[in-house]
């Protein structure tokens, strides 16, 4: 059989024998869960639970203080910020930005917290006590009442001061 006979019969032969090869799972990857849901800037997809400032306050100081200092003002070192205090960003680019001054919605403090924090044991938090540190945060930068409790329907609702100074890219997403 002549080469330009022989190509057309192996790829052929090829094309059949790894077809089922497609077809199956190679077993890489991990289904999604929960977490690796994006919650939205309205609110959608935040999980049940809910909580409060209090609550959060003594998982603040157990799970969050050590890095980002005593009722959430900053360590020594930069890479840990302050999550309270600083001056508007109208001060100026080089004004140290928090979550009061910076973030547009108080629904991104609850994602970020739930995929990353805390920083040596990311996702580790459940939601109940995701809910209550976001309330705590909230209410450190006074952006809620003390006795707030948040949850997928509250947490939405929280008008953050720097909201009005970000352009959405796609704002018919929102």
């Amino acid at each position: 059989m002549s080469t330009h006979k022989l190509l057309p019969a192996l790829a052929l032969a090829l094309a059949m024998s790894v077809a089922p090869a497609f077809a199956q799972n190679a077993g890489l990857g991990k289904p999604l869960s929960e977490t690796d849901i994006a919650v939205l800037p309205d609110g959608t997809n935040l999980p049940p639970g809910s909580g409060t400032p209090a609550q959060g306050a003594k998982i603040f100081a157990e799970k969050c203080s050590a890095c980002h200092g005593e009722a959430g003002r900053g360590s020594v070192a930069p890479y840990y910020p302050a999550l309270v205090g600083s001056q508007p960003l109208t001060n100026g680019i080089d004004t140290v930005k928090t979550i009061a001054n910076y973030y547009a919605y108080a629904t991104t403090i609850f994602d970020y917290t739930r995929r990353a924090m805390p920083y040596n044991a990311p996702r580790s938090l459940t939601d109940d006590q995701v809910y209550s540190l976001t309330a705590y945060i909230l209410a450190l930068n006074q952006l809620i009442g003390e006795n707030d409790v948040m949850d997928a329907k509250t947490l939405p609702q929280v008008k953050m001061p720097n909201r009005d100074n970000f352009i959405m890219p796609y704002p018919d997403r929102l």
